[in-house]
């Protein structure tokens, strides 16, 4: 696509034409899925990582000040989610075959259910615990999915001091989770 089609074709998107969006996604999906790919390493992420980058761009296609800058701006947005994906993620663990019988055997068992309310609660008891500015800055990234971007502006802060924070406030989470398990 030429510089002036992908201009024209941006400024009709961000009209509200959803056809011309469908043909920038079109022409960039593969560029996109290419970006999520080589940091995700895992086909299904990155399918789920480029419909949620090009879902991104659809909400955000209006405070695109320069259509010209497209491209660069959407390859952004894929650097970036499939990055917050690859950081939230939880480390793989190689299990034998025999330990994934008994979780399917019975995976929503009583015991199971009971477990998974108690991690919850504990949670909650946690992050009750924590002061405010850690519980905000915890529920914000983790509960309410904000990026590290979003968070700085929300928060009035530079991306540095929110990625301190987090820091901070994890630490100091865990620190309340062990203290709350350990015997009187």
């Amino acid at each position: 696509m030429s510089l002036d089609t992908l201009t024209n074709t941006v400024v009709r998107a961000q009209a509200g034409n959803r056809e011309a969006f469908g043909e920038l996604v079109i022409e960039f999906h593969a560029r996109v899925y290419g970006i999520v790919m080589q940091r995700l390493r895992n086909t299904a992420e990155a399918d789920e990582v480029t419909q949620e980058v090009f879902l991104r761009a659809f909400r955000k296609l209006s405070q695109l000040k320069e259509p010209k800058a497209f491209s660069g701006w959407l390859c952004q947005i894929a650097a970036r989610l499939s990055i917050n994906r690859a950081v939230r993620r939880p480390p793989e663990t190689a299990c034998e075959p025999a330990s994934f019988e008994v979780l399917q055997q019975a995976p929503d068992s009583p015991t199971a259910e009971l477990m998974q309310l108690e991690d919850a609660e504990q949670l909650r008891t946690g992050l009750d615990r924590l002061g405010d500015l850690d519980r905000r800055t915890l529920m914000a990234f983790y509960f309410d999915g904000q990026s590290l971007k979003e968070m700085s502006i929300v928060f009035d802060s530079p991306i540095g001091t929110i990625k301190r924070r987090l820091h901070t406030a994890r630490h100091r989470l865990h620190d309340v989770l062990v203290n709350s398990m350990q015997p009187a």
